[in-house]
């Protein structure tokens, strides 16, 4: 039985901002389904030791980043039959805010120690078999705050040498540090350098992970493709097509415990493909949620987004007035650049009756847009993969997209959503006027709601492609 370390740096129902967060919660069940040994290690963040049953084991280890003794702890979540192996260093991790920022959103200044202390902990693990009595064949990091876990695994000596694999889910967070942090890494010295974790004379925790990992796989097949070339590679375009060989694009998948319309606990009415009847129940209550105009005759448009500028927000403010003669409403949840809350705040108050927006973060509200909405837009200049619109596909309100990355991987244009090739308001607003002439054919409209809902993105399919990916490698290599 294939043993595997998934190191992250999140976990949805502990400490989550997104998609990896999801995806460490949902992919590790899904490889013990087909038959691997998985445990999953993530920091102990404030309030995590309050939410997983405790195993019997404190383990003490020394790590450079921390200074001084941390421990790993043995844990399960209640509903989840995965081990936890939860890196306890209270100095770090026992703060107010997120994973990695405050309250505030500011990072933590500290992150480049915070995020190597955990890397190094799983180099323990990976590196002593002794330690837990259970050592990895594989170990599987995630993003750049675990970046450096390969490049330990590569370059320190070890009982054994585990296989790593190196998953990219958005190479525009970097994990850039100033040179000087170096010494607390753990590494030689050789690895400073342009073979190595340097990067334009500062230290990125992506690039150790994309040159030292054994398989390096991202989100989406387009994805994989798009970020060997300068437009979306952010300056790593060059190494990643020198390892072009073991870049995988593997699409993510959807929870359906978590995300079904048949069995959602957060909607106003379930349904299913064989009666959207509980549909319309959920658009009109999503209506006078936001305060908008009980309508079935418009075409109700969702989102749930960060509002960076990476999620297009700016180019769906940009569109609405070019859309002022469509019969249509906007329901928006997300938070993020204080000038894109603004803006949809303005239009809100300019347009009561079409625009309804909550500034935060609230996965059932989240769950209501799904199922209320008609139609899901988004308009992202670059999406590694994207979850939401898996979403929607499962709730029959077919996504308005830019084809990048997961979303051209995933929505089919004209067959259960729709799609532009520009990043432009004015490309978006053609998309949302098709979408609204077909939403004025309900027979049809449903039709292509029915077959979104019948495309399966569980996460048994992208497990069985990482299992693919693990037995590809070569057995570890003794030392």
């Amino acid at each position: 039985m294939t043993r595997v370390l998934f190191v992250a740096p999140e976990l949805f129902g502990l400490a989550s901002t997104g998609g990896l967060g999801d995806v460490a919660a949902a992919l590790p069940p899904a490889l013990v389904r087909l038959g691997f040994d998985v445990r999953v290690m993530l920091p102990a963040y404030a309030g995590v030791f309050d939410r997983v049953e405790l195993g019997g084991r404190r383990i003490a280890i020394d790590a450079p980043a921390a200074g001084g003794k941390s421990w790993i702890v043995d844990a399960r979540l209640p509903d989840r039959d995965v081990p936890l192996l939860l890196v306890d260093h209270p100095p770090f991790y026992e703060r107010k805010g997120g994973p990695y920022g405050d309250e505030r959103g500011r990072d933590f200044p500290d992150n480049a120690v915070r995020f190597a202390l955990l890397s190094q902990a799983a180099w323990r693990v990976a590196s002593d078999p002794a330690l837990l009595g259970w050592s990895p064949d594989v170990v599987h990091a995630n993003d750049w705050p675990t970046g450096l876990v390969p490049a330990l695994i590569a370059t320190r000596p070890g009982a054994t040498r585990a296989r790593t694999v190196f998953t990219i889910h958005n190479l525009a967070y970097p994990g850039m540090f100033a040179a000087g942090v170096f010494p607390a890494l753990g590494l030689p010295p050789e690895a400073f350098g342009v073979d190595g974790v340097e990067f334009y004379g500062d230290v990125s925790y992506m690039k150790a992970g994309i040159f030292y990992a054994d398989r390096v796989t991202t989100v989406s097949p387009t994805y994989a493709r798009e970020i060997q070339t300068p437009a979306f590679g952010c300056g790593f375009d060059g190494l990643l097509a020198s390892r072009r060989a073991d870049l995988t694009g593997i699409l993510n998948g959807v929870d359906y415990a978590r995300w079904n319309p048949e069995s959602d606990e957060h909607i106003a009415a379930p349904y299913s493909v064989a009666s959207l009847a509980g549909k319309a129940i959920c658009k009109a209550a999503l209506q006078r949620e936001y305060g908008l105009p009980e309508r079935d005759d418009v075409l109700l448009l969702g989102n749930v987004s960060r509002l960076v500028p990476q999620k297009g927000l700016d180019l769906l403010l940009a569109a609405l007035p070019l859309l002022a003669e469509v019969p249509l409403q906007l329901a928006l949840l997300g938070t993020g650049e204080r000038d894109l809350e603004r803006g949809f705040i303005d239009a809100a108050t300019a347009l009561p009756q079409t625009v309804g927006v909550r500034i935060g973060f609230d996965d059932a509200l989240a769950h209501r847009i799904e199922a209320g909405a008609d139609a899901f837009v988004m308009p992202s200049r670059f999406e590694p993969c994207g979850l939401n619109q898996l979403y929607s596909l499962k709730y029959g309100t077919p996504p308005i997209v830019h084809r990048v990355g997961g979303l051209a991987d995933s929505v089919e244009d004209g067959v259960d959503g729709f799609a532009f090739d520009t990043p432009s308001a004015e490309a978006l607003a053609g998309a949302v006027r098709r979408a609204a002439a077909a939403f004025r054919e309900r027979r049809a409209w449903d039709a292509m709601s029915k077959h979104a809902m019948r495309r399966d993105f569980g996460w048994n399919r992208a497990a069985r492609q990482y299992a693919g990916v693990y037995r590809a490698l070569e057995a570890p290599r003794k030392r």
